[in-house]
């Protein structure tokens, strides 16, 4: 992942996001978060952010 793309949110339309660092196997253990509000949520290993769509995911996805 590059500078740039840390900066950049991922813009996803379920509340319910996987992220394992994008690098195969230079990545991190594969994490699962919720995106609990508006503001999105950030990875606790790689920080990527990931942002919900407008409109996306007003119930919870199971």
């Amino acid at each position: 992942m590059t500078a740039n793309d840390e900066d950049q949110a991922v813009i996803v339309d379920q509340r319910r996001v996987y992220c394992d660092g994008g690098g195969g196997a230079l990545g991190h253990p594969g994490v699962y978060l919720n995106i609990e509000d508006a503001g999105g949520v950030a990875c606790p290993y790689c920080s990527r952010r990931f942002e919900l769509a407008a409109g996306a995911g007003a119930a919870a996805d199971h």
